[in-house]
């Protein structure tokens, strides 16, 4: 299995990951366990799946939430059996109340019709190449988590922003939200146990800290392209601070001795790593 590269932390890390995103995401997909669930996941929905099936299928489960961020998941069957049927249901409030971007998403996409799940060719081939970047971001993590939050919030905000919601409803989203939340209150220097305040609490510490840190007062505008880079520029910079301003991982100690055992120049010793993607 292909294992991400990074080999450094922080900013640094970070624009290094971004430059080489593509790459080492299609080395990754071509791994052949990935491949392997790819297909099989599209070869089962080539037809109709009973729900019942579908959550008796622990491998086509895992990989039908892991491309909605849900990997780990799985084994809430009871709970995702009633977040699918409730889907399919236009009376219910449920996925509302949930306020969870990513099961909301996840429900509507397998709701069943008829106890039957049928997904159309376009977007059987969507979650599959979300299955491949949601299994990227997992593999990212292992290297090194902060990178991996950054990721899922980059790919997320926009989507917990949404279109049409109350700023109140896009605080609480965010509440709801891990990894975003996890990036936003490490960027506003939020206190650790924020989440001890009741939740009215919180959504106007975080406002007030988006106001303080990046002159936000409208939540919406998280999701714009250059507020996304100075939120997760602030959350890595606030990271180093917290673990000891350390700006060199494992991996970047290989590259140094690179550098003095063959005169290779930083930039040079990353170019040779690259060149083995």
């Amino acid at each position: 299995m292909f294992q991400p590269v990074i080999p450094l932390t922080g900013n640094n890390g970070w624009k290094f990951l971004q430059s080489t995103y593509d790459r080492q995401l299609q080395s990754y997909s071509n791994s052949p366990q990935i491949k392997a669930d790819r297909a099989y996941l599209v070869e089962k929905f080539s037809k109709p799946v009973e729900l019942d099936a579908f959550l008796k299928d622990t491998r086509l489960l895992r990989v039908a939430m892991t491309s909605f961020d849900l990997g780990g998941e799985e084994w809430k069957r009871g709970f995702i059996s009633k977040a699918l049927n409730e889907a399919a249901d236009p009376e219910s409030n449920f996925l509302a109340r949930l306020n969870n971007p990513q099961y909301t998403a996840f429900a509507k996409a397998f709701a069943p019709v008829d106890g039957k799940i049928t997904l159309a060719p376009e977007a059987l081939e969507k979650i599959a190449e979300s299955f491949a970047s949601a299994s990227f971001e997992t593999a990212v993590g292992e290297v090194d988590e902060s990178m991996r939050l950054a990721l899922n919030y980059q790919s997320d905000i926009s989507r917990v922003v949404g279109e049409g919601a109350s700023e109140t409803t896009i605080l609480y989203r965010i509440l709801g939200d891990v990894p975003v939340r996890t990036v936003l209150e490490t960027a506003t220097g939020l206190p650790t146990d924020l989440r001890k305040l009741p939740i009215e609490k919180q959504a106007e510490m975080l406002k007030a800290g988006l106001q303080k840190r990046f002159g936000i007062s409208d939540v919406r505008t998280l999701s714009s392209e250059d507020v996304v880079e100075k939120v997760i520029q602030r959350f890595h910079a606030m990271e180093s601070i917290s673990n000891g301003a350390s700006t060199f991982s494992s991996a970047s100690n290989a590259l140094t001795l690179l550098n003095g055992g063959a005169g290779l120049g930083g930039q040079g010793g990353i170019n040779l790593l690259l060149s083995g993607l």
